[in-house]
């Protein structure tokens, strides 16, 4: 189920919603420059446990977003951000994921912040879908959603993340 924002016309964007996250996703597979008006961003980062919060950050153009956290247990994990907009500029999307599905490290916190957009949809996750194996969403109440951010909420999240997933609508000017 969705995760809307809260914010009036969240029908309109619950039908919105899938067919972007397709078209965006489809931009992030492809190589960049190959989608006309795509311009899809990855990088991949470690995701480190001992307790220290960390961040990591990625831009384009006027949008960015990152990704805070602090996590306990086990060593490096190979972690993956892509930020990309939609070809007419409208939606900014911030996915952060671990590729290899569940992550072993317990998060003390996480909050996913963009710049220079507004969230209209957003969803965080316990395993992030690969091979036979499907996202599996957190609990509503496991996280929070703002304009600009997802959290964790104090004392409801189990300490479970391997993915998050973030439209944002762009700032746009009327003629």
């Amino acid at each position: 189920m969705a995760a809307p924002s809260g914010r009036s016309g969240r029908r309109s964007w619950a039908a919105l919603v899938p067919a972007a996250l397709l078209c965006l996703a489809a931009q992030a597979a492809a190589e960049p420059g190959t989608a006309p008006g795509a311009v899809p961003s990855t990088a991949e980062f470690d995701v480190r446990p001992g307790g220290v919060v960390h961040s990591f950050s990625r831009s384009l153009g006027d949008y960015g977003c990152t990704f805070t956290y602090s996590a306990q247990g086990g060593t490096n994990e190979q972690w993956q951000m892509n930020v990309g907009t939609s070809e007419d500029n409208g939606l900014f999307s911030c996915t952060i994921w671990r590729p290899q599905g569940k992550s072993y490290l317990f998060f003390t916190q996480f909050k996913a912040e963009v710049k220079g957009a507004k969230i209209e949809y957003a969803m965080a996750y316990s395993q992030a879908a690969v091979g036979a194996q499907s996202d599996v969403p957190l609990k509503q109440e496991e996280f929070e959603i703002t304009d600009t951010t997802v959290s964790h909420r104090e004392g409801k999240f189990r300490f479970e993340l391997s993915k998050l997933v973030i439209v944002a609508k762009t700032p746009r000017d009327e003629l």
